[in-house]
């Protein structure tokens, strides 16, 4: 049985975290990254001086906790002392305790603020081919906008239908040819999975007179594919009759 489908491969997509400026791009289109490349750098004037802020903010809140920390002590001792009442020890111990709550709040503030200056460095998160890059350098992207597709370095599959009658008869596992226009040979492939949820026939998998049976979206994955081999491409997918034999 031949089935037509389309190749299809993981795409990563990679967007900015803020609008901002592209000013650098360290590779091009098509180039091989691994992960922790550099794909995009965004400018970080600004969250630079968002992690500044924090830092300063840490350290005011750092000094805040010790002057409170030296005061309770001092209570403490002219306490015992009998020199100093009851609720001024209770106040400098909530003095003590604010700041170092502040102190935590602190800390947190600086660890975001340096999370966020790190996503205006947009790095690789998998090895894979750089497919495509939306923006040039110099151009202001909006938030959440994506500055670059990946394709991710795995083996791509071919999504086809398999008519209802011949998908009891299909499991993953079963061996498969599959062949696209414009490579010479044939390419081996193997069941990935098969749906277990049947829809009705896509306008281009099969013949006008089958459009209306229900079908179940199975992949196969090719295991010997070219480098190049781009998403998309038409691709015919010929399952041998001995495994469909009984649904034909």
């Amino acid at each position: 049985m031949e089935l037509v489908g389309s190749v299809e491969r993981t795409l990563i997509e990679l967007s900015a975290a803020a609008s901002e400026v592209i000013v650098a791009l360290p590779v091009e289109r098509g180039a091989h990254v691994n992960p922790g490349d550099v794909i995009v750098r965004l400018d970080p004037t600004l969250a630079q001086a968002e992690v500044a802020r924090a830092e300063a903010h840490l350290a005011g809140t750092r000094t805040r906790v010790s002057v409170t920390k030296r005061d309770l002590e001092r209570t403490v001792d002219l306490h015992h002392r009998q020199l100093a009442a009851q609720e001024q020890l209770e106040h400098a111990q909530l003095a003590a305790d604010e700041a170092g709550a502040r102190l935590h709040v602190a800390a947190a503030q600086l660890a975001a603020a340096q999370k966020h200056l790190s996503d205006f460095t947009i790095t690789a998160p998998v090895a894979g081919v750089v497919d495509q890059i939306p923006f040039d350098r110099g151009e202001r992207v909006p938030a959440a906008a994506v500055v670059a597709v990946l394709l991710r370095d795995d083996l791509p599959w071919v999504r086809i239908w398999v008519p209802a009658r011949a998908v009891a008869q299909l499991g993953p596992g079963a061996a498969a040819t599959v062949r696209i226009d414009g490579i010479a040979r044939s390419l081996q492939g193997r069941v990935l999975d098969v749906s277990r949820e049947p829809e009705f026939t896509p306008h281009y998998a099969l013949t006008e007179r089958e459009r209306v049976y229900l079908v179940y979206e199975a992949r196969v994955a090719i295991s010997d594919p070219p480098p190049d081999l781009r998403p998309g491409v038409p691709a015919s997918v010929t399952i041998p009759l001995s495994v469909l034999a009984a649904a034909d």
